[in-house]
């Protein structure tokens, strides 16, 4: 069975826009594809794609993919509007068999620019700057921290336990890629894992301080740098702030830095020539960005996975692509793409070897994201670190099956625990360097 999000295309911007209500013409096209697509013709929706869609898209991809569609799903039922952030509008869609967000996108002419189903999934009530109502553990206290930068200002929660005799460890925990918060969240994700509150938490527990923040650009971190001009080098900047901070604060004994994901790379350059006594790798990638990315898009269509290598060849000779195809708009908008850059000049395995502190790589099993092949290459290019492998865990360090669909809802599940083998080896490898 074809994956149903590759049904059409899609637009998608990282910067909020504010929400308006449903255009005149929105409506006129959301039922005229109704109809269109309960009487099966497919070929007629496509006659009202604009060129790019066109260009994008082959006229026979469209229609098997749609009669298959049709065939899962039945007749279009109703798509009640949600909201409209310019381009796109959203609409709950009813099909007879199940339920998807569907989001369009329209032009001057008419057109449809953009056109993707993906599971709908009941709005959540939090906003993009709310508070994590997981409960901090009765034997910490948290507090607020604030880093002023050249650009702003950054914003994290330091979890202190309660009983604490003399200078404890602290261990800074760098999140992922994209709009991530200070507890492993975003809506703009669709991600409401708290990652990284429980990890505080865990570490609270057992008489380690921890500091988690929001990345520049999220939550309640400020700055004037707009998307266009974020480089890769902004968010070591910020991290090494971060240790500065912390290395003149006197209740800590010793400052560890545990990355996740992309933090896992940034958490490395940043203990580079700084006060960090281990490293903690978790869910870090063992190639460069490009590579990871090119790898990931194998699983999608090859007029998506074409135009991604287009825009990554014009990236190696340093020039960005403006006319990007509004299928790769979520990770290649020209506004990212000099942050994209930045990011794909650095690789995880010569940057580990550089790093002169007791390492531990941890990495799950059942990680859509990262690979175990990838922790093996951050270890061979670090023979002495730790390595865990952590059967049974996704990237969110939850417990979850390689079935994809199964996997990814464990990312909406605030209140499932961290996988206790991940615990485990993390308490395990920094009782032994306190």
């Amino acid at each position: 069975m074809k994956k149903l999000s590759l049904f059409i295309l899609t637009i998608c911007f990282a910067t909020k826009i504010n929400a308006q209500s449903e255009p005149a013409n929105y409506i006129t096209a959301l039922n005229k594809f109704k109809q269109l697509y309960n009487n099966n013709q497919p070929d007629s929706i496509y006659n009202m794609f604009s060129p790019e869609m066109k260009a994008a898209l082959p006229a026979d991809n469209f229609k098997s993919t749609t009669i298959q569609l049709k065939e899962q799903l039945g007749n279009l039922v109703d798509a009640d509007f949600m909201k409209y952030e310019a381009p796109l509008a959203y609409y709950k869609a009813t099909f007879q068999k199940n339920t998807f967000l569907l989001n369009l996108s329209v032009n001057s002419k008419n057109q449809f620019t953009g056109l993707l189903l993906k599971p709908y999934q009941a709005p959540a009530k939090t906003t993009e700057s709310a508070v994590s109502t997981l409960p901090t553990d009765p034997s910490i206290t948290e507090s607020p921290v604030s880093l002023k930068t050249l650009s702003g200002s950054i914003a994290g929660t330091l979890a202190m336990p309660k009983n604490v005799n003399g200078k404890i460890p602290v261990v800074m925990i760098i999140a992922g890629s994209g709009p991530t918060d200070r507890d492993g969240n975003s809506p703009k994700l669709g991600l409401s894992a708290n990652t990284y509150k429980m990890i505080a938490n865990e570490l609270g527990k057992n008489g380690f301080a921890s500091l988690r923040y929001d990345k520049r650009l999220v939550g309640q971190s400020v700055s004037s740098t707009k998307e266009s001009e974020l480089r890769f080098e902004d968010y070591i900047e910020d991290a090494v702030g971060l240790i500065n901070l912390l290395n003149d604060d006197q209740r800590f004994s010793k400052i560890i830095i545990l990355g996740h994901s992309e933090g896992s790379l940034i958490g490395m350059m940043a203990a580079y020539e700084q006060p960090i006594k281990a490293f903690i790798s978790v869910a870090g990638a063992g190639d460069s960005a490009d590579k990871i990315m090119t790898e990931q898009m194998k699983s999608q269509p090859q007029w998506i996975a074409d135009g991604f290598n287009r825009m990554l060849d014009s990236l190696k000779r340093g020039k960005t692509t403006d006319n990007i195809d509004p299928a790769l708009y979520s990770v290649a908008r020209p506004s990212v793409q000099k942050y994209l850059m930045s990011w794909f000049r650095y690789n995880p395995t010569r940057e580990i070897k550089k790093i002169k502190i007791p390492i531990l790589i941890v990495q799950g099993t059942t990680d859509l994201q990262v690979t175990v092949a990838d922790a093996d290459k951050l270890k061979k290019a670090k023979s002495d670190a730790v390595l865990a492998i952590i059967p049974g865990m996704n990237h969110v360090l939850k417990e979850a099956p390689a079935d994809k669909a199964a996997n990814i809802a464990t990312y909406n599940q605030p209140d499932l625990p961290l996988k206790p083998e991940f615990v485990k080896a993390l308490i395990s490898f920094l009782n032994k360097e306190k």
